[in-house]
């Protein structure tokens, strides 16, 4: 069940310097300071920040796998990672901001130095992460880059301890009593966003029942994103019966 989910910062990123021919000696080239921020972004290493939705995660999924859960440590949460199999990628995008590089655009011809390069950089913070992310941005683009928002959305989390938590989960056991509900964070966004702007609290809750070695995550955006029919099935089953409790 989703009960969080990592703020929205694709940022655009200028560069300016003086155009002139590629044959001369320019030392105040766009290309150069924007490609030395992009480089400086893409290799910077976030520090860990344990929300409380991904504590709760990785405290649940660490008795499921029957391991040891040293939560208090960078090392042991990475460790503890390694030992979690198919579940890790559902909680390693949340345990830290990110920051990627995404696209680069400068210049028309080979030889001709330009005034000005463009690069976009896909940026999520957690709850409670944006003003590191933003102070980060600013020491890691330094003087000579300049950075701006192009798409901005907040960071969610939703408590744990609520009637609504407590009959989704009621309504998954009932129909797959050998589950186990975890909590998490999702390391992209929803609508949740903007109903979060009504005063809506919301959860992540379409629950399916895939075969075992159903890779759900790697189908996101693909050309062929499909689930199957049974466990939508399973879905209507378990909605019906939270609606019916709600």
């Amino acid at each position: 069940i989703a009960a969080g989910e990592r703020g929205t910062g694709w940022l655009r990123l200028t560069a300016r310097g003086r155009a002139g021919h590629g044959s001369k000696v320019n030392r105040s080239n766009a290309v150069t300071r924007l490609a030395a921020a992009v480089t400086r972004i893409g290799d910077h290493e976030w520090p860990l920040r344990l929300t409380p939705t991904v504590r709760a995660a990785l405290t649940e999924l660490a008795a499921v796998y029957g391991v040891d859960a040293d939560l208090g440590d960078p090392g042991g949460v990475d460790n503890l990672l390694q030992k979690l199999g198919p579940a890790a990628a559902l909680v390693e995008p949340t345990v830290r901001n990110s920051s990627n590089p995404t696209m680069l655009s400068a210049g028309y011809k080979i030889n001709v130095i330009p005034g000005e390069a463009v690069a976009h950089v896909d940026g999520r913070y957690l709850p409670g992460g944006e003003d590191e992310f933003r102070a980060t941005m600013d020491r890691l683009t330094g003087p000579d880059v300049e950075w701006e928002f192009e798409h901005h959305e907040v960071a969610l989390q939703a408590p744990l301890d609520t009637p609504t938590y407590a009959r989704m989960r009621a309504a998954v056991e009932e129909f797959a009593p050998e589950g186990r509900v975890v909590p998490y964070c999702m390391s992209g966004g929803t609508d949740a966003k903007q109903f979060s702007r009504l005063g809506i609290t919301g959860y992540g809750f379409a629950p399916l029942k895939l075969p075992e070695g159903f890779d759900y995550q790697a189908l996101f955006h693909g050309v062929d994103e499909r689930v199957p029919v049974e466990a939508l099935h399973f879905g209507v089953r378990v909605l019906d019966r939270f609606l019916r409790t709600a």
